[in-house]
C-alpha cells in the first residue's frame, strides 16, 4: 500500500508557509500507510520541478531536501507519496513520484495509491501502439495511458489539455482501486479518484489560502479549514496559474464506490474518520462486540487467574482496548497489558512470501516480565495467512504462556485482493489451506463463505488454531462487522469475507483462481482414489 499527498498555494493567500511546510505537517500522519520512504515532486514557474526523495519513514521527516539544492526554489505547487516495502525491484528503481522525462509543455509527474487489474491489457495495447515501459509498475502504466491521451488529443495539436477528456478515458478503462496526483509542466495540479471509490482521496481548502490532497483526512489534523472528499468517478483541477478549481464528473453512472474494508480495519490512521465517525471508535466498537463472543465461548476455559488481553502492535490496539472493556464488564477476570513489541515498523501484510517470513522472525518480541502459566487473548483485525499469528503464537509459548487465544476483529478472510494489498492468490490464505483439508461435503458448506453455518465457522477456527498452535480463533460475525461499519455494506467493499470483488476484472480473476484450486483438489482426490 501506500499514500499520497499534494499542496497548492492559492494566489490569495497571504501565508507565510509553503507548500514544503504543508507537506512536512502532512506526510508524517500518513506513516502508517508506508513506512519505507517517501518521494517528493515540487513545481515553481520558471525554475520548472525538483525532486525530492528519501528511504527515511515519513514519521522520521524533519526537512524535504531537494535533489539539485537550489535556495531560490520555492514552488508553489507540490505532490508526494509515501511507500512501503517494494514488492518487485523494478518498484524500488521507480520511485514516487514517477515523471516521464519530456519537456515543459508535455512533462507529467505522478503519485499514485492502489493498483490495476487489468495492467496486463492495458501494457499489451502501449506497447502495440510503440509506447515503451522501462518497468512493471502500475503507477507508469497509468503515466503512460495519460499521455499517450495527452499526446493524441491535444499536445501535437498544441491545444491544452482537458483533463476532465483525458480522465474520463482513463477511468473507462482501468480496473481496479486508484486515487492519484498528477502535476503537469505549467504547474497545474490533477486529483482523481476511480469510479470503483476503494482508495479514498480527501481534500482541504485553508483558512489560509492553501488547497490540499492526501489519502486520509487525518493528514490535515491542526489545520483549520473545510475537509471533503473527491468522489468516485471525479477529478479536481486546480489551474497552476491562477488557482482555479474545477470539479469534473467522470461518468453518468450515479452508482457510488466503495471504500475498500481494509482501510478502517487495518490501513487507515486511527485518526481518519468516515462519514464522521473514526477508525478508533470503529475497531473499538469491534473489539467490545468481539468480546462478547469470545466471553460465551471461553469463559470455562479462563480459569481463576485473570487473563491477559493484549494486542498485535501498532495496528491491534483499538481492538484489544473494546475487547478488554467488554470482557471486564461481563465479570471475567482480566488485566490490559501489551506484552508484544515490534523491532521494525513494516508491515508485514505486505511483500513476497519469503521476504514476509523474514520479516516476521524478526520483527516481534515478548516484553513482558513474566508470562508463565498465563493464559492470553491477543486481539488483531485480521487473520490473513497466519504465518505471523503463528509465529507470534509460538513466542507467548515458549515464554511460559498457558494457553494463547486470537480474538480476530473480522470474519474469516476468503478472497484475494488485487487493489493493492499484495494478496494475490487464494492459496496464501489460511482459510483455503484449511478448506482443501476439509471432507467434500464440508468444503461445499465452506463455499457459501459470510453466509456459513455457526458450526461450518467453527470447524475453520478450529482447524486454523490448531495450524498456528493456539488454543482457540475466534472471528468476528459478519452480520456483527456490517452493523458497525460505517455505513455498513451501502458505503464499504466486503468482498474479503464475500468473495464479491468490486470491479469486473477482479471477479474475473478471482473466480478462475477459484477454480483452479478446486480443479487441482478433485484431481488429487482421484489421485488417491
Amino acid at each position: 500500500m501506500a499514500g499520497v499527498a499534494g499542496a497548492f498555494l492559492l494566489p490569495s493567500s497571504n501565508s507565510q508557509e509553503t507548500v514544503l511546510d504543508r507537506l512536512k505537517h502532512m506526510l508524517p500522519k500518513l506513516a502508517l500507510r508506508g513506512q519505507a520512504g517517501f518521494g517528493v515532486a515540487g513545481f515553481m514557474h520558471n525554475k520548472g520541478v525538483r525532486y525530492a526523495r528519501s528511504a527515511r519513514s515519513p514519521s522520521q521527516l524533519s526537512t524535504i531536501d531537494y535533489d539539485e539544492p537550489d535556495l531560490g526554489f520555492r514552488p508553489h505547487v507540490a505532490i508526494a507519496h509515501v511507500h512501503g516495502r517494494w514488492h518487485r525491484e523494478s518498484e524500488k528503481r521507480k520511485n514516487q513520484p514517477i515523471q516521464n522525462h519530456r519537456a515543459a509543455s508535455s512533462f507529467l509527474s505522478i503519485s499514485v495509491d492502489g493498483a490495476l487489474v487489468n495492467s496486463g491489457e492495458l501494457r499489451e495495447e502501449l506497447l502495440s501502439h510503440g509506447d515503451g515501459l522501462s518497468g512493471d509498475t502500475d503507477a507508469e502504466l497509468l503515466l503512460r495511458l495519460i499521455e499517450h491521451a495527452c499526446e493524441m488529443r491535444y499536445w501535437r495539436h498544441s491545444r491544452p489539455v482537458d483533463y476532465g477528456d483525458v480522465f474520463r478515458e482513463i477511468d473507462s478503462r482501468i480496473d481496479g482501486a486508484i486515487s492519484a496526483l498528477l502535476l503537469d509542466g505549467e504547474g497545474n495540479l490533477v486529483g482523481f479518484r476511480n469510479r470503483s471509490g476503494l482508495r479514498p482521496l480527501e481534500f482541504m481548502r485553508t483558512d489560509d489560502g492553501f488547497l490540499l490532497f492526501a489519502s486520509e483526512n487525518c493528514a490535515f489534523g491542526g489545520l483549520k479549514g473545510k475537509i471533503d472528499q473527491i468522489l468516485p468517478g471525479h477529478i479536481k483541477y486546480v489551474d497552476g496559474k491562477v488557482g482555479r478549481c474545477v470539479n469534473h464528473c467522470l461518468s453518468d453512472d450515479r452508482e457510488g464506490g466503495k471504500l475498500c474494508a481494509y482501510e478502517a480495519l487495518y490501513l487507515g490512521s486511527p485518526e481518519t474518520s468516515v462519514h464522521g465517525r473514526s477508525h478508533l471508535e470503529t475497531r473499538y466498537n469491534i473489539g467490545a462486540a468481539l468480546g462478547q463472543v469470545i466471553a460465551r465461548r471461553l469463559s470455562s476455559q479462563f480459569g481463576s487467574g485473570p487473563i491477559i488481553v493484549c494486542s498485535m502492535p501498532r495496528t491491534g490496539g483499538p481492538y484489544a482496548d473494546g475487547l478488554f472493556a467488554s470482557l471486564v464488564k461481563g465479570g471475567i477476570l482480566a488485566e490490559r497489558l501489551e506484552i508484544i513489541a515490534t523491532q521494525s515498523s513494516h508491515r508485514t501484510l505486505l511483500g513476497a512470501v519469503s521476504e514476509r517470513k523474514s520479516l516476521i522472525a524478526r520483527k516481534y518480541r515478548v516484553v513482558a516480565d513474566n508470562v508463565t502459566g498465563r493464559t492470553i487473548v491477543v486481539a488483531d483485525e485480521a487473520l490473513i495467512r497466519g504465518d505471523t499469528s503463528r509465529a507470534v503464537t509460538d513466542m507467548l509459548l515458549a515464554g511460559g504462556a498457558k494457553a494463547v487465544h486470537w480474538a480476530i476483529g473480522s470474519p474469516p478472510i476468503v478472497a484475494p485482493n488485487y487493489y493493492g494489498m499484495q494478496i494475490d492468490t487464494i492459496e496464501e490464505l489460511a482459510f483455503w489451506q484449511i478448506w482443501k483439508r476439509l471432507p467434500p461435503q464440508q468444503r461445499k458448506q465452506c463455499l457459501r463463505f459470510h453466509n456459513m453455518k455457526p458450526q461450518t465457522l467453527g470447524t475453520i477456527e478450529k482447524n486454523i488454531a490448531a495450524a498456528i498452535n493456539a488454543s482457540s480463533v475466534t472471528h468476528l460475525p459478519f452480520s456483527a462487522l456490517v452493523n458497525l461499519l460505517p455505513r455498513g455494506s451501502e458505503g464499504v467493499d466486503l468482498s474479503p469475507f464475500t468473495f464479491e470483488m468490486p470491479t469486473p476484472a477482479g471477479q474475473q480473476r478471482a473466480d478462475r483462481n477459484l477454480s483452479d484450486l478446486m480443479s487441482r483438489v478433485r484431481r488429487s482426490e482421484l489421485c488417491l482414489a
